[in-house]
């Protein structure tokens, strides 16, 4: 079973700030509530320690991604493997009126028992950290 869900969020700020925070893989990772920790690594790859609540997994699980699409200041795609599962995550920066539209798509294929389950019911409240955090960034409420 795959998992997807897409948000936009839209910024009184301009697109070059929304797009140094998305284009960060260290921000990024530091957004998501069950990354416990991680490590970047050269052009845009990093190694997230997932943590998620089910039974089948008892430890962190190291998350290779790698970043599969960058068209500076606009786009950015990356993929992360693991044992549990494979997410893809997909950001768009459009200026609008006066601020910054960002779409967001993020796709998770679970290989355990549990993993899109635990997904789908939190990655609601996955996407709120994510925009909890550009805005803490840019400083706009």
């Amino acid at each position: 079973m795959t998992m997807r869900v897409r948000r936009a969020f839209v910024f009184d700020a301009p697109p070059e700030d929304i797009w140094a925070f998305i284009a960060d893989p260290a921000k990024r990772a530091g957004a998501i509530s069950v990354v416990d920790d991680y490590e970047v690594h050269d052009a845009g790859d990093a190694t997230w320690h997932v943590r998620l609540p089910i039974p089948m997994m008892r430890s962190t699980i190291a998350v290779e991604t790698r970043e599969v699409e960058r068209d500076p200041p606009r786009h950015v795609k990356f993929v992360g493997t693991s044992a549990a599962f494979r997410v893809t995550g997909e950001h768009t920066v459009e200026a609008v009126d006066g601020g910054t539209r960002l779409d967001n798509e993020f796709v998770v294929d679970g290989k355990l028992p549990g993993v899109e389950r635990f997904f789908e019911r939190n990655f609601e409240r996955e996407l709120d950290n994510l925009e909890a955090a550009l805005r803490a960034e840019v400083g706009v409420a």
